[in-house]
């Protein structure tokens, strides 16, 4: 029986419970202790419920005041003391990079998964130069550094934000195939639809190309009446990328886009749209899209890293220019010109292409072996 206790440290008990549960349940499977820090949040207890110890820490989600930051990473220094783990698997940037820090002063090995650079990475500001030192400090103290696609593997290796070799490629968090399956009633859809559901899955941020979608729902729903477009996901008015809720009123009352607010199941409205769309600025590897296609729907994407790695363009779906709602409107109109069957064909290939490269399996097998690795390193040290 294994003893040996992991800890998982995000930026919300929301990430942790919705992004890493799988994972963490494999784990306590296989034997490990399993416990998970973040900041406190309504889904704290659902952490609890699910068998795992919760511990709170406190952390600025937003803003880089060097002053909030020192606390931060004190903060998980003293957490990491008092609670002992033998690896911690950090998530999120500041845990990633405040986390790491703090646990090489206690000695204790880290796992980071960048799952997207952020919005510091998208455009270039002061605060970009910042966080890529912070980067560059921490990441070198870290066991293992997981990416979820080439693209930003690439650009932290090239930037020497991490020693190359001790980075992997995953694909993104996996997908649980069982959960999110294909409806398959044993015959292909006939060519009769009198309306076209078009859904985007995503918390309300401007970097996930949310304005770009409402512009081309606008373009497409006064060119016909058979398409319809769907809004999917919680506000984030703390991220300095949120959309206000002004703003998704004013694009429900002119009609263009429904806002449906926020689920925890999103299987059911993945059901019943007929593609999926997303499109995001930059992406680690993006869940939605993940569920989407496992789901057999086809899906319009931006062309940007972590996007272009989930859509096969023409294949499982199209590609698009980012930040460009006409780019995006022409992606549209290239579903609304395919027969329902020739939809639910694409949509197939997407799920045949998840069941090859994101089974959830994947991501499993790699956390276990380099906790296993990290783990054999850090006993043979202290032997």
């Amino acid at each position: 029986m294994n003893d040996k206790h992991i800890l998982f440290c995000s930026n919300s008990a929301w990430n942790i419970y919705n992004f890493r549960l799988p994972l963490m349940r494999y784990l306590s499977e296989k034997g490990y202790r399993v416990s998970a820090a973040a900041p406190r949040d309504e889904y704290a207890e659902k952490c609890v419920e699910e068998g795992f110890d919760y511990y709170p820490f406190q952390m600025s989600r937003k803003g880089t005041n060097p002053l909030t930051d020192a606390r931060t990473c004190l903060s998980l220094k003293k957490l990491y003391r008092e609670t002992a783990p033998d690896a911690v698997c950090h998530f999120t940037i500041k845990p990633n990079i405040y986390g790491t820090i703090a646990a090489g002063a206690c000695g204790i090995p880290s796992i980071n998964n960048i799952s997207g650079l952020g919005t510091v990475f998208i455009a270039s500001t002061p605060v970009t130069g910042l966080v890529k030192k912070l980067y560059r400090y921490s990441q070198r103290r870290a066991a293992k550094v997981f990416f979820q696609n080439s693209d930003d593997r690439d650009q932290f290796v090239a930037n020497q934000l991490v020693p190359g070799e001790r980075t992997e490629v995953l694909p993104g968090s996996g997908i649980d195939l069982t959960r999110f399956s294909a409806v398959d009633d044993g015959s292909r859809p006939s060519d009769v639809q009198s309306t076209c559901t078009f859904l985007l899955v995503a918390r309300m941020l401007r970097d996930k190309g949310i304005r770009e979608y409402v512009d081309a729902a606008r373009i497409i729903t006064a060119e016909r009446v058979d398409a319809r477009f769907l809004l999917l996901g919680p506000l984030d008015e703390e991220n300095r990328s949120a959309v206000s809720a002004r703003e998704l009123k004013e694009w429900t009352a002119s009609g263009a886009v429904r806002y449906l607010g926020a689920v925890e199941d999103v299987r059911g409205h993945l059901e019943n749209a007929d593609c999926v769309i997303l499109p995001s600025y930059r992406e680690g590897t993006p869940r939605t899209l993940l569920e989407a296609a496992a789901m057999g729907k086809p899906i319009v994407a931006a062309d940007v890293p972590g996007c272009r790695q989930v859509v096969d363009d023409g294949e499982t779906g199209y590609l698009c220019r980012p930040m460009s709602a006409d780019s995006l409107a022409e992606g549209i109109r290239k579903i609304l010109m395919l027969r329902p069957r020739e939809r639910w064909a694409m949509g197939q290939r997407g799920r045949k292409k998840m069941e090859r490269e994101y089974d959830q399996r994947f991501i499993f097998n790699a956390y276990e072996r380099v906790l296993r690795n990290s783990l054999d390193e850090e006993q043979g040290t202290a032997e």
